[in-house]
């Protein structure tokens, strides 16, 4: 592995935690500015794809609108494995999603275990994502005391 290489996978991780921290912030107009302008999001539960978003302006309303009842919103990215053909990657990353609003008066967090699978492009020497597939396989639901 070059050094080129590993500069590489390092912008590729930082871009998919930024991706998370600005939804975390609920700065979807940030975060969509870390996509590509034709970016197309997929949603798939329990391999059903529910959701397919594309561009930034769409991606920005439906992630605002999907986040706005939650006080807290907290990703946490794990696995990230990428392969890198020139200025185009695909990347694979591992997150659980923790979910904090009020639901009927009572406090409820709400667990995901999410797999996204990227396909990545380079542009003016900065990588965005061009195509992101998010697989929820799993959720749990729970009042906190």
């Amino acid at each position: 592995m070059n050094v080129k290489e590993l500069e590489d996978r390092i912008s590729l991780k930082q871009l998919v935690d930024s991706i998370s921290i600005l939804g975390d912030q609920k700065d979807f107009k940030g975060q969509v500015q870390l996509f590509t302008e034709n970016a197309v999001s997929e949603t798939s539960v329990a391999g059903t794809m529910i959701l397919k978003l594309e561009g930034r302006k769409g991606m920005a309303e439906a992630f605002s609108n999907f986040l706005e009842d939650f006080d807290t919103v907290y990703h946490f990215n794990g696995q990230h494995v990428v392969s890198i053909q020139g200025d185009k990657a695909t990347g694979t990353c591992y997150c659980t999603v923790t979910l904090i609003g009020n639901e009927e008066g009572k406090k409820m967090k709400t667990t995901i275990g999410a797999i996204y699978g990227d396909d990545y492009v380079r542009v003016h020497n900065r990588w965005l994502i061009a195509r992101r597939i998010g697989n929820f396989y799993w959720q749990e639901k729970r009042e906190l005391s």
